[in-house]
């Protein structure tokens, strides 16, 4: 036999959900309620709303994504779900949208853009290190003769 396990949810007040004034572009704060180890805390999830689905009806979802260590991060609330305690609009951004999956690839397309011009930056402030020979306390260096380019190095430059 399976026992049978209650789960205690705090009523949620349909109404006031009902008129909270999410649309996408909004920079919302949820809170929502984590059970561990038999204690409740309030967890703060903090980012951009980039979709908001199905309305205000029972089964109305929103997404928020945020950026946590460099890693994007999305999660899909439902509105009415007893687990949130509060959602506040903390910013209000004006947009052109109602979905703004864009923002996915927009973010890593930059990262890539700032990474192209981080590179040679990085090259003229640190010098490569160069092997240090066993028997000797000075770095090897190749001499200039030895070194050769190919024809197919010298038309690309």
């Amino acid at each position: 036999m399976t026992a049978i396990t209650t789960v205690a949810f705090t009523p949620v007040s349909i109404h006031e959900r009902k008129n909270i004034d999410l649309r996408a572009g909004d920079t919302v704060r949820v809170h929502v309620k984590i059970e561990e180890k038999g204690k409740t805390r309030i967890q703060l999830f903090e980012g951009l709303l980039i979709a908001r689905k199905h309305g205000t009806e029972a089964g109305a979802t929103f997404t928020v994504r945020k950026v946590a260590s460099g890693v994007g991060v999305e999660r899909i609330f439902p509105l009415y779900s007893p687990t949130i305690e509060k959602i506040e609009v903390v910013r209000r951004s004006k947009v052109r949208r109602s979905k703004l999956y864009y923002v996915r690839t927009k973010v890593a397309r930059d990262i890539k853009r700032k990474m192209r011009n981080f590179i040679p930056f990085l090259t003229t402030i640190l010098p490569e290190e160069q092997p240090m020979d066993e028997s000797q306390d000075e770095p090897m260096v190749e001499s200039e003769e030895t070194v050769t380019m190919d024809d197919t190095q010298k038309d690309s430059e």
